[in-house]
């Protein structure tokens, strides 16, 4: 478990319980026109949590984002299937990112922990089932769903989308259509859980069929059960397609609120 050696948001104690309530700035400005202050007031709350999302997450690495429900427990097949993906996406080379919460997300990152790589969360806050999980180096607290969608994307090479919901689905949604509209490079999609997703894959087949979107559109993700075949095409797409390698690392700069993910034990098996 992650040593607390500052009084930050960086270390997490899971003992201490996190039951966050979200502004309602969101959800007034979509009401409809407000006073012209009022909007230029959400507009710089807005850049204010992008700038200090961007400060928070600049040097966590080239990430692959894990993409799941919050609500399966620690004894879910689904569960353990995200932390072994979390531990080979580390022995990849690469930073785990989630959402933060628990389920799927806490998950992967504890797989990360305990492969000795790092773990990131990207934290909404929710009047319920979101709170960061024990298992994060560094973790973020964002008060709108667009700007925590805009960090999980921005720093990931590869996205792998487990079981989940409605968040979860829009995630997935989100990346294929970038991708599939060019907003996006084609990075590795992963689509995994085929007994869970195969009425959704059977209802994309028929959006080809009825010819919504194209043939090669069924191609911009993987749908797969294996972890191997995933993290093959996690590799193949990420390093032959796009040439990641070393380089010289930018140091941060304190006086803009950076610094560098602090490594922290990995979580007990």
């Amino acid at each position: 478990m992650a040593n607390e050696e500052e009084n930050n948001q960086e270390h997490v104690n899971p003992n201490v319980e996190f039951t966050p309530v979200g502004s309602k700035r969101e959800a007034v400005f979509l009401e409809g026109p407000h006073p012209r202050w009022e909007e230029f007031s959400f507009l710089l709350h807005v850049m204010s949590e992008f700038v200090r999302g961007f400060r928070k997450l600049h040097f966590v690495g080239p990430c692959v984002t894990v993409f799941g429900s919050a609500r399966f427990k620690e004894t879910h097949p689904y569960y353990e299937k995200a932390r072994e993906i979390g531990r080979e996406i580390v022995k990849l080379g690469f930073t785990v990112m989630t959402g933060g919460g628990p389920g799927i997300m806490e998950a992967a990152n504890r797989g990360a922990k305990e492969e000795g790589g790092r773990s990131i969360g990207c934290n909404i806050v929710l009047p319920k089932e979101q709170k960061p999980n024990p298992y994060l180096d560094r973790w973020v607290d964002i008060d709108y769903f667009f700007i925590r969608k805009v960090l999980l994307s921005k720093y990931s090479y590869a996205f792998v989308v487990m079981p989940g919901g409605y968040g979860t689905m829009d995630e997935f949604f989100e990346a294929i259509t970038l991708i599939q509209t060019g907003k996006f490079q084609k990075f590795p999609v992963v689509l995994f859980g085929k007994s869970f997703h195969e009425k959704l894959y059977s209802y994309l087949q028929k959006m080809v069929t009825e010819q919504t979107i194209s043939p090669e559109d069924i191609n911009l993700f993987l749908y797969t059960d294996s972890v191997e075949e995933a993290m093959q095409h996690i590799a193949k797409h990420t390093f032959d397609n796009f040439g990641l390698k070393k380089r010289r690392a930018i140091k941060p700069i304190a006086a803009l609120g950076e610094s560098k993910p602090k490594k922290t034990e990995a979580a007990a098996k």
